[in-house]
């Protein structure tokens, strides 16, 4: 596919989906041309940012392939991967290395989903 350096781009040359960081308190996903918007996981402390990237990556992929497998990639399934994503990497945080990783339990995970989920949930005005 040919690109005019400089010349607008036609929004279904990229690809599908996009992540970006917009700083330390915030990241953006993108997904079909619509931007969404979400805070990271208030954390008492942050021991080691070192992997974070990674374990989010893991966990975005991981749900996405669990979905995949079980029906289909959707825009709720993918908003869901990227929380998933983010619940994971704000435990990898806590301790150096793969140390929580390590000792996480399903339950613990599920627990901080629900957190995220009402931390990040708004009713209508």
């Amino acid at each position: 596919m040919e690109h005019r350096q400089g010349g607008p781009r036609d929004p279904g040359d990229g690809p599908p989906y996009a992540h970006r960081e917009e700083g330390r308190a915030r990241r953006a996903d993108v997904h079909r041309g619509r931007v969404v918007r979400r805070a990271r996981l208030p954390l008492e402390e942050v021991f080691d940012p070192t992997g974070a990237g990674d374990t989010f990556a893991g966990g975005f992929v991981g749900y996405l392939a669990g979905a995949a497998s079980a029906g289909g990639v959707d825009d709720v399934v993918l908003r869901r991967a990227v929380i998933m994503g983010s619940t994971l990497a704000s435990f990898c945080v806590e301790a150096f290395s793969l140390d929580r990783l390590i000792r996480l339990t399903r339950a613990e995970i599920d627990d901080r989903y629900r957190l995220f989920k009402r931390l990040t949930h708004f009713e209508s005005v």
